[in-house]
C-alpha cells in the first residue's frame, strides 16, 4: 500500500491545551487515521518549519483527505502538507519503466 508523509503545525490554542493537559498526540493521530481506514506507521514531533510528522499507509491518497480535513477543521493544526513516499523498490521499478518509454518522448528543443 502507498505510504504518505504528512506534516503540519499546531495552533496556539493547541499548544496551550498541550501545556495545560499534556497528552500523547500519537494516540490521537493513530485513532483518526485508523478511523479513516489507514495505518499510522509513525508519528513524530518535529522542530523547524513544522511541529509534527506522520507516516501513514492508505490504499489511495484520496482516503487520507478525510482525516486531514477533520484535523484542519478542528482548528488544532494548520499548514498541513502531504507527499507520497516511494520505497527503493518502487522507485527502481519507475526507473525501469522510464527506460522503456524514454524513446517515445521528443523534447521541444535540442
Amino acid at each position: 500500500m502507498p505510504l504518505f508523509i504528512t506534516t503540519g503545525c499546531y495552533s496556539a490554542t493547541s499548544a496551550k491545551g498541550m501545556i495545560d493537559n499534556p497528552t500523547n498526540r500519537e494516540k490521537a493521530a493513530r485513532a483518526i487515521m485508523e478511523a479513516a481506514g489507514g495505518k499510522l506507521h509513525s508519528f513524530y514531533l518535529t522542530t523547524g518549519e513544522t511541529d509534527w510528522m506522520a507516516i501513514t499507509e492508505f490504499d489511495d491518497g484520496a482516503d487520507l483527505i478525510p482525516p486531514l480535513l477533520v484535523v484542519a477543521a478542528s482548528g488544532a493544526a494548520s499548514n498541513i502538507k502531504t507527499v507520497r513516499a516511494y520505497t527503493g523498490a518502487e522507485f527502481k521499478a519507475a526507473q525501469e519503466k522510464a527506460g522503456k518509454i524514454a524513446s517515445s518522448y521528443k523534447p521541444p528543443a535540442k
